[in-house]
């Protein structure tokens, strides 16, 4: 072959080369940009509503107080979509299916699907509620100190939860052995309204639950309060409800996630400041979404032992943690590393000349 041909034919095929390496990044490119066009698509249809999950209890009054007021929505500037929830695992499921962005819910909750998501699903991002929280127990069960518990029946919300493991953590603390572990006291999971209607029939001793319930216990079931959880702590103070926010949301739409945050914090300042007026605001909202409205005594009462507030009160939820790590609910010591994320948080509250939160 010719020298001159051979040069060209090596010139042509470079070209040809160079020609699929451009095709290649072009293509790469192209690819590329398609998929930051569907991520924004995505993110703006994401955009047009906010969809949070609450339960249909006083410790979740913040969400309540939304719901009747439509507060949120002027706030944050797009529509609310509401999911009320009977239970923490049930909250913590639709958040890693993606079906809402946030929802309140309670600490125990909160830790096992922190830890079960390795970290990587959500994040703490506001207080909500402390306090709430006991045990009731029946006039006639023979229940006046810690030790009259041997042969008894008490209920809790659910298997794992909030209460049942500040139950089993304190009865265990006294000494009790429970009855799947060859003990004589029986710890039973029961929806809180099985619980009351039980209650009132004499099949359970007593229960350890969270408000409106406790006070229900107490003025329609006739009961005693025994224990009012808030004495088990420092202050007097511990976390009942949070507000927790998918990380992904977080990331792709994190002024509305601020927006939220500051309604929030808005709706916690207008309960505390006339809580007449919440009570009237909550028990409507209540009546909506349960078919009843609370007798006016029960939620006074309820609403007394409570305390609305931005602060996640950190400590104690990682004592819980330890408790549910004690008792084996957790099987190995909890790392719970990044579980908050309150830079939203405060810089709302110093823009309202608000004291910081900590994580701690």
């Amino acid at each position: 072959m010719q020298p001159l041909i051979k040069e060209s034919l090596t010139r042509l095929g470079r070209r040809f080369v160079d020609g699929l390496v451009l095709v290649a990044v072009l293509t790469t490119l192209c690819a590329c940009d398609s998929g930051k066009d569907r991520q924004a698509a995505q993110s703006s249809a994401a955009a047009t509503e906010i969809r949070v999950g609450h339960f249909p209890n006083i410790t979740h009054g913040q969400a309540l107080y939304a719901r009747a007021t439509g507060n949120y929505e002027k706030t944050i500037g797009v529509p609310v979509r509401w999911t009320t929830f009977n239970a923490g695992p049930t909250a913590i499921e639709a958040l890693f299916a993606k079906s809402i962005d946030a929802t309140y819910i309670g600490p125990n909750p909160a830790i096992n699907g922190y830890l079960k998501s390795r970290g990587q699903e959500f994040v703490i991002v506001a207080g909500g509620v402390s306090g709430g929280a006991g045990m009731v127990v029946r006039k006639d069960a023979g229940i006046k100190q810690a030790q009259d518990f041997h042969g008894k029946t008490i209920a809790t919300p659910q298997l794992g939860n909030t209460q049942d493991v500040a139950a089993r953590n304190w009865f265990a603390g006294k000494g009790y052995s429970f009855k799947e572990a060859g003990g004589d006291l029986s710890i039973l999971p029961l929806a809180n309204p099985d619980q009351l209607s039980l209650f009132q029939t004499g099949q359970i001793h007593g229960a350890w639950t969270v408000e409106p319930w406790l006070s229900r216990l107490e003025i329609e079931g006739g009961g005693d309060l025994f224990l009012d959880e808030k004495t088990l702590w420092p202050d007097g103070r511990y976390v009942t409800t949070h507000l927790i926010i998918r990380k992904a949301f977080l990331q792709q739409q994190p002024d509305l996630a601020r927006k939220l945050i500051t309604a929030h914090v808005e709706a916690t300042q207008k309960i505390n400041v006339d809580k007449a007026r919440a009570t009237t605001i909550l028990n409507e909202e209540l009546k909506k979404e349960t078919g009843k409205a609370l007798p006016q005594n029960v939620i006074e009462r309820a609403l007394g032992r409570v305390e609305f507030t931005w602060d996640p009160i950190a400590a104690s939820l990682y004592k819980s943690a330890e408790s549910a790590h004690k008792i084996g609910f957790i099987k190995q010591a909890p790392d719970l590393a990044g579980i908050y994320d309150l830079r939203l948080l405060n810089e709302v509250l110093s823009e309202k000349k608000l004291e910081a939160v900590s994580d701690k």
